[in-house]
């Protein structure tokens, strides 16, 4: 599993936008983006603001993917080469991939707060995959997989406890939450216009492509 031992904000100012990794937070007033929209470090007020080279540009989106979904240099060099050898189009196979990922569906269904929180969650075996408990938070989700908690009392009152926290209105068509709302179903796999990340997918494959 990918970590970064930068500051989350940090990460969000040298993007210049709102990557989502501190929950609830970067929703509000206290986000570093707003609040500090010069570059982290002790000059980054001070940095020009250039217009960036071509390879700066692909470097830039590359950098925002990866630090979006918390992967390493290994784990985004699979999931493209992954992309690249399945029919279709490679930026939406490499997108699919990423938002198919457990920790991902948990975010995006409303479980958790962020993506490092739903990640917790897997790792620490409180989430079932078809009635299986599943540890990896990479695991790719299926069309027909059901999502639940695991049957034990401190899983159920985590998920609880998050999602009420979360308190997510609307979820990605793909996914269908139960009536009990404690069972999340993948409806079917997303398609390019159901995944918004502010990212360019066409930049970051040409920069992997090179």
């Amino acid at each position: 599993m990918a970590s970064s031992s930068n500051a989350k904000c940090k990460l969000c100012r040298r993007e210049k936008t709102k990557l989502f990794l501190r929950g609830k937070r970067c929703e509000t007033v206290r986000c570093a983006v707003e609040r500090r929209p010069q570059q982290p470090g002790q000059h980054g007020a001070k940095r020009k603001r250039g217009r960036l080279t071509d390879y700066g540009l692909h470097l830039r989106e590359k950098q925002k993917i990866k630090r979006m979904y918390g992967l390493g240099e290994r784990q985004f060099s699979r999931y493209f080469q992954k992309a690249v050898g399945q029919p279709g189009n490679t930026g939406e196979n490499f997108l699919v991939l990423l938002e198919t990922r457990l920790d991902n569906v948990l975010y995006s269904a409303g479980w958790a707060t962020s993506r490092t929180q739903a990640r917790q969650f897997v790792s620490h075996g409180h989430i079932l995959v078809n009635n299986k408990k599943v540890s990896i938070p990479s695991f790719n989700v299926e069309a027909g997989d059901v999502i639940a908690p695991n049957k034990h009392e401190l899983s159920q009152k985590l998920v609880v406890t998050w999602k009420d926290i979360a308190k997510k209105e609307l979820i990605p068509t793909w996914l269908k939450r139960k009536d009990d709302t404690k069972h999340i179903e993948i409806i079917q796999l997303p398609k390019l216009e159901d995944i918004a990340v502010p990212v360019n997918v066409q930049l970051v494959v040409e920069f992997a492509s090179r």
